[in-house]
């Protein structure tokens, strides 16, 4: 196979059928061979990272306005999505028990009355909502002046995230105002402002979930202890669209340390904390600093992350082998699509992808199969520590415990341990598994805190990398010094 002449020529299935060829092929040559056709314009890359994709009329925290008027924009596009899953189950129901249902008669249906009336249905659901959007908008305006620059309640907020997860992408794509920019606060919940200096702790939440998840403030909160343990450390809190591609997340989010180094020159040490997807927006970050030789990376002292899928989330594999089975069903392939509107940064977490090169050549929404996955090694100077969750309350060594993990990660994913491709070799003393937790109360399990606070105070004074795996019971007494 030549190598193509530019990237719109390129097709994913013609690096696959490599793999099939006569010719044995192994898959780092593999990796080698597909590397080299990445070649993505770098001012492209670079103006896509400036700016915020979540939102590209607004950088700043989301308000009252935006909630009401995406809404509404919201409430147009779902009668669009579907509209389009009626037609296509249409087609399907009409065509197949003619035998009829291929290429040749779908595209006779695209030019038939059939797709004229839905394409009349879905221009006048367009031009309707459009109305409603103004109309609602200037309403919204007028009876809550006051109001309409108010920034989000905790529980709105919350909601508004939830929103981003399931559908980021697609609201990006709207331009709504919905979806969320990336916005490092502080601890009092303030978007960053201030000269910062010394030391500072990033914690980066997980899907659907925002900043306020680390409860900010709250005695018994992560971030709280952090600060009560170290004074002269500076907690902040990071909050981002995980709808997006996490790529894209962690390209964005290196150039918002890269500025925030800039403008903050006497920050000394930069430590990032990640629960679940965080931690996967965190390690893509990195890549993504060293890739471009960005300053800041230099300034990274530890990375920690907390059920971050590394190798992919259980949840979301299951999911797609089901609309796959699905998909092949007669009568029900239309009704597969409705899977396809989940985000892509849902999608991501299949493999746990963290570079654009799993999933920017291909024609459809999604990732490459996990044997093309392009591997990410982490820096070698930066120290990362990572913390797995079981359900099971005892240690029970066998494949079941390891699968069901925290209930949506499974120990050797949190553990970056897979095949020796993927496998990322952080050492077993700087590993811990927890026991009787589930993945949503890793953020708040008070020997996870007392760990997290325990690697950050060492900071690579002890040669805890020598150590063996450290394995936490719900029984354990575990005290730290504030």
């Amino acid at each position: 196979m030549t190598k193509p002449n530019s990237v719109e020529s390129y097709n994913l299935y013609e690096a696959c059928e490599l793999v099939t060829s006569s010719r044995p092929v192994f898959l780092n040559e593999l990796h080698e061979k597909m590397d080299t056709l990445d070649i993505l314009d770098e001012e492209e890359i670079i103006r896509m990272a400036a700016t915020d994709l979540g939102n590209p009329r607004k950088s700043t925290p989301l308000t009252i306005g935006d909630v009401f008027e995406g809404l509404t924009q919201l409430a147009t596009s779902g009668v669009l999505e579907v509209t389009e899953i009626i037609e296509s189950l249409h087609s399907e129901l009409l065509l197949r028990p003619l035998g009829r249902f291929n290429e040749d008669y779908l595209t006779r249906w695209q030019k038939g009355l059939n797709r004229k009336f839905y394409n009349g249905m879905r221009h006048l659901v367009q031009q309707v909502g459009t109305g409603v959007t103004e109309t609602n908008t200037k309403l919204v305006r007028k009876a809550l002046r006051r109001h309409h620059d108010r920034r989000l309640s905790g529980a709105i907020k919350q909601g508004v995230n939830i929103i981003n997860g399931m559908i980021g992408d697609h609201l990006i794509a709207q331009q709504n105002p919905l979806a969320v920019p990336m916005t490092i606060y502080d601890r009092y919940g303030q978007p960053l402002g201030n000269k910062l200096s010394g030391r500072i702790v990033l914690l980066c939440h997980g899907l659907c979930l925002s900043y306020l998840s680390w409860h900010p403030c709250e005695e018994d909160s992560l971030g709280e202890n952090i600060a009560l343990a170290q004074p002269q450390t500076t907690v902040l809190y990071l909050d981002y669209n995980t709808g997006k591609r996490i790529s894209q997340n962690g390209r964005r989010l290196s150039h918002i340390m890269k500025q925030l180094l800039e403008d903050n020159p006497d920050i000394t040490q930069i430590d990032l904390v990640g629960y679940s997807m965080g931690g996967l927006v965190a390690r893509s970050a990195l890549f993504y600093a060293e890739q471009e030789g960005l300053d800041w990376l230099d300034r990274v002292g530890n990375l920690i992350t907390l059920g971050s899928p590394h190798q992919g989330a259980l949840l979301e594999r299951t999911g797609h082998y089901l609309l796959d089975i699905v998909g092949k069903v007669p009568f029900a392939t239309s009704l597969s699509k409705m899977g396809n509107i989940r985000s892509a940064g849902i999608i991501d977490l299949r493999h746990g992808s963290i570079r654009d090169e799993d999933w920017k050549y291909l024609k459809q929404r999604d990732v490459l199969p996990e044997e093309f996955r392009h591997p990410t090694k982490l820096p070698r100077h930066v120290r990362t520590y990572f913390i797995a969750g079981s359900i099971v309350e005892g240690v029970y060594d066998s494949k079941a415990t390891n699968l069901v993990g925290d209930g949506l990660v499974n120990i050797e994913s949190a553990l970056g341990e897979a095949g020796e491709l993927h496998t990322l070799y952080v050492p077993e003393g700087r590993k811990a598994i927890f026991y009787g937790v589930s993945h949503l109360n890793l953020l708040y399990d008070r020997r996870i805190h007392y760990q997290v606070i325990e690697w950050l105070k060492d900071n690579g004074s002890i040669d805890s990398a020598l150590k063996s795996r450290k394995e936490s019971f719900p029984e354990d007494d575990i005290e730290v010094v504030v």
